[in-house]
């Protein structure tokens, strides 16, 4: 059957059959095709192949998802990768590729996935704050989104596969409604379901929500929501799966319920199905045959011969419930298999490890299930011992040393003011985090070398985890307004270190003296199965999960929260999937765990501090009015650096409101230049009111983050917003400005705003940004200039001088 009786099948069976069914697509273009069953019509509107100019195929999938549009498109751009499609969600266009080695690594014993994801700054008509205008390294946000596309994609691939395969996804627009995680995740698995790697399923993600409907004060899950619902949500979850199962969840909630959570797992699935099948019909038009050549099974007989050699040696390794010594025992395993079998099994030292692997994951189910013990003597439901140090660290603000048997965190917390914010740069903008948590894993905290410097992909995954579950209890900025940064240094490991972080740095917040809504811990949970492939539902469930349990079971399911509900989890499986039965089983158990690490804390925690240490400094708030915020920041910031040099202030923080803070370590002081700021005279005037629409020259009276204040009249002020300042994004106010050399500005009165500031905009007087333009930067002369007559003279080029001052300083000169 041609491309063209497959577009027109797909779209006459829109309109033809009942709106139950759908029409099954052929396979031919796929092998191994999964039984989808029959698609909705409103589930799948419509699959289409097209002629594009140079006479190549252009596929098209459109899904309804959650009542948006998602469209897939693969045939037209990137036509040598393996497989490259475009997807776009409303103005959202993302663009993914997946491409393989030719030929098959030796030796390697996984499969050699890498996955990476970029959000371009030129999809909301940016670029990047350096003066290098090309996307730097990759970012939190990136990173953490390359592992949400990882993490349930790797474990379908199949277990043989040896080539290099490298999944690509560029964010190319961004209309900065909704996020784009899950669409990412998508347009990543859509990439690699339609190439020749074998994966023979295809992966959706979804994002869901608990948000509060104002009509009914009712609170109910939303898929997809935007960014604007997601600000009052209890709950930010992204899950994928196929349509059979779950496979991968990261989650923060705000102490939802077990049974909640279940709930929006069921939520997210439905949709998650809909659009699996619909891959899978897509696959069937414009997938390439799976490439299985290199596929290559073990030799008859190599797991036998393994069995009869090592088992004593695993058994051996297993008697020992020191990790040190199992380690050793096991790595010497290893060693031998290869040493005495590779003669028999030329080339095959990648099967003997991968069949030694799977007689070690055998007998840690066998003693499970037959003998219910686990290899370090612990029951199933047991947490291993717990011992609590808080306040070790003399000149730190706060301290905890937390230890879980062999895993043990030193968790650190720093308060300071809000120039202690983290800010992060992303395609939504600068964010400033008021709470942020890092954490640290060092090769010797498993007795290792190796690198150290920048965080990597896993602690940057491991710091957001703990940072979330700890979010809910950071008190109200109003009633404790100190940033607070928690640093967490893993000093042993031997299973669930981000755990270990979680409850470590609530320890330490406490110790400082921050007053946190709740005590909350954190515990990771693991299943063995005899065979991936077995049933999920008779996996036996492991609490406080140990490294090794990890390595060689079937899933890490890592859940904090306090006594009454769940802050954060995260899920990873390496089997098919979990079932909504199994993770009730799961959390439950979690549940019981959870409660037990949280009484331990609270018996050898102490609680939380009465008093701020002294090595704090002292935070004071007070408000200003709005029109008065220039004359305290001054010409050039001028005013602000000195009262800070003066009154020996640590940081002096002016808010767009008015609203002031102050913070130093003398309290005298900080209550006097309260009283000298609220005190200083505000700029009057007295003559006619400016006129909006025209044009005035004004002089640079202060420049903050937000903005730069302008006397446009003798004793009349207003800001030019940050936004107004050049029709690009301007990320570095100060800078900006500094790099025109001017102390004048060329604005247009644009009226007052409802906290009665004059509104001026000098993009407004830019050439192509919605208003005339008048002379050039710094000229002197009258302050007030008529618009343009319609129909000015050309605007006059700038020189290349100029041009290289605003290229070195439009998105912010760095500090």
């Amino acid at each position: 059957m041609g491309t063209y009786h497959v577009a027109l099948l797909a779209l006459l069976s829109i309109y033809l059959l009942p709106t139950n069914s759908f029409s099954l697509l052929p396979a031919q273009f796929h092998t191994n095709v999964p039984d989808v069953g029959k698609l909705r019509r409103s589930n799948l509107r419509a699959i289409k192949t097209e002629k594009d100019q140079l006479g190549n195929d252009v596929h098209t999938l459109t899904i309804d998802v959650a009542g948006e549009e998602l469209r897939f498109e693969t045939g037209k751009i990137g036509r040598q990768a393996s497989s490259a499609l475009m997807v776009t969600r409303g103005e959202t266009v993302m663009y993914s590729t997946a491409c393989r080695d030719s030929g098959p690594k030796p030796g390697m014993d996984f499969v050699p996935l890498s996955v990476d994801y970029q959000e371009r700054f030129s999809s909301v008509g940016a670029t990047s704050g350096g003066y290098n205008k090309r996307d730097g390294r990759p970012g939190e946000r990136e990173i953490l989104t390359s592992r949400l596309i990882d993490r349930p994609l790797r474990p379908l691939i199949d277990s043989r596969w040896r080539h290099e395969t490298q999944l690509l996804s560029w964010v190319l627009s961004y209309d900065e409604k909704k996020s784009t995680e899950a669409m990412a995740i998508c347009a990543a698995s859509a990439a690699l379901y339609l190439s020749d790697v074998p994966i023979f399923s295809p992966v959706a993600g979804v994002e869901v929500g608990y948000i509060q409907k104002e009509e009914e004060g009712k609170y109910e899950f939303v898929v997809n929501p935007t960014h604007e619902e997601m600000e009052g949500s209890k709950l930010k979850l992204t899950i994928a799966g196929t349509e059979k199962a779950v496979l991968m969840i990261e989650g923060a909630a705000e102490f939802l319920t077990e049974d909640e959570m279940i709930e929006a797992i069921g939520v997210a699935h439905v949709e998650i199905k809909k659009i699996c099948a619909a891959l899978v019909e897509f696959g069937a038009v414009a997938g390439k045959t799976k490439y299985t050549d290199s596929l290559v099974s073990p030799s008859d007989g190599i797991n036998s011969k393994v069995k009869d050699l090592m088992e004593a040696d695993v058994n051996d390794a297993y008697s020992s419930v020191d990790k040190s010594d199992q380690v050793r025992k096991i790595d010497r395993a290893y060693e031998k298999v290869v040493e005495v079998l590779e003669p028999d099994f030329p080339g095959e030292e990648g099967a003997l490890k991968s069949a030694l692997k799977e007689l070690f994951s055998q007998r840690m189910y066998s003693l499970a299930r037959h003998e219910d013990k686990r290899v370090d003597g612990r029951g199933m439901d047991q947490v291993r011992p717990i011992d609590v140090a808080s306040g070790f660290l003399p000149r730190v603000h706060g301290s905890a040393l937390f230890t879980r048997g062999e895993t043990q965190a030193i968790a650190t917390t720093t308060l300071g003011d809000k120039g202690m914010a983290q800010k992060v740069d992303t395609i939504d903008g600068l964010n400033k985090k008021r709470f942020y948590l890092q954490y640290t894993f060092p090769p010797s905290c498993v007795g290792e070398t190796g690198r150290v410097g920048a965080p990597g992909r896993r602690e940057v995954g491991h710091g957001n985890l703990a940072e979330r579950a700890l979010q809910p209890i950071i008190p109200d900025e109003s009633d404790f307004p100190y940033s607070i940064r928690v640093e967490s240094l893993i000093t042993e490991s031997h299973g669930s270190s981000s755990m270990a972080s979680v409850c470590g740095g609530c320890l330490s917040m406490m110790d400082a003296g921050v007053p946190v809504k709740r005590v909350v811990a954190g515990v990771a949970m693991g299943a063995l199965m005899e065979d991936k492939k077995d049933d999920i539902d008779e996996a036996i469930v492991l609490t406080d999960l140990m490294g090794i349990e990890d390595a060689l079971g079937m899933m890490d399911f890592k859940i904090a929260g306090d006594k009454e509900g769940i802050s954060t989890f995260q899920l990873d499986t390496k089997c098919e999937g979990l079932s909504v039965d199994f993770m009730k089983k799961a959390l439950e158990q979690a549940r019981v765990a959870r409660l037990h690490i949280i009484s331990k804390m609270e018996e050898l925690g102490g609680g939380v501090r009465d008093a701020l240490p002294d090595t704090v400094p002292k935070v004071r708030e007070f408000k200003i009015e709005a029109d008065g915020i220039g004359k305290v920041i001054g010409p050039g910031g001028k005013q602000i650096r000195a009262i800070i040099e003066d009154y020996k202030l640590s940081n002096m923080d002016v808010g767009e409101e008015g609203v002031i803070q102050i913070s130093g370590f003398n309290t005298t002081q900080l209550e006097e230049v309260e009283k000298f700021v609220t005190e200083l005279p505000k700029p009057t005037y007295e003559g006619p009111e400016p006129v909006e629409g025209e044009i005035y020259t004004g002089k640079i009276t202060g420049i903050h983050n937000w903005g730069v204040f302008l006397e446009i009249m003798p004793g009349l002020e207003g800001l030019c917003h940050v936004s107004e300042l050049h029709s690009e994004r301007v990320r570095n106010c100060e800078g900006f400005v500094q790099s025109l050399g001017v102390d004048e500005l060329k604005v247009m009165y644009k009226g007052k705003n409802d906290r009665g500031q004059l509104q001026l905009s000098r993009k407004a007087t830019m050439s192509g940004g919605g208003g005339g333009r008048g002379r050039g930067e710094g000229e002197r002369g009258s302050r007030r200039e008529r618009t343009p007559s319609p129909s000015p003279e050309p605007p006059a080029e700038m020189t290349p001088e100029e041009e290289a001052v605003i290229e070195a300083a439009i998105f912010g000169a760095e500090e």
